[in-house]
């Protein structure tokens, strides 16, 4: 494969006129925002225990259903 050739307007400047940036659009991500983002970082050892995002959401959803359960069960045995 040949080497990429870099375009003459292909690297970073010092300052960049407002003009060059283009025209924002208001409101573009308010969605998004509303909505919000949940991003959770974990640790590599736990990275390394669950291979996917769906695996995480598994272990979690299964360990609130035991959690409500035994919290539930405890309820009972108080009364």
């Amino acid at each position: 494969m040949p080497p990429m050739r870099k375009g003459k307007g292909d690297e970073l400047r010092v300052e960049y006129s407002r003009a060059s940036l283009g025209t924002g659009v208001r409101g573009k991500y308010l969605k998004d925002y509303r909505r919000g983002t949940n991003l959770v970082l974990h640790t590599p050892e736990v990275a390394r225990a669950f291979p996917s995002e769906k695996a995480v959401n598994d272990a979690l959803i299964s360990l609130i259903t035991v959690a409500r359960r035994t919290t539930r069960q405890n309820r009972r045995g108080k009364e």
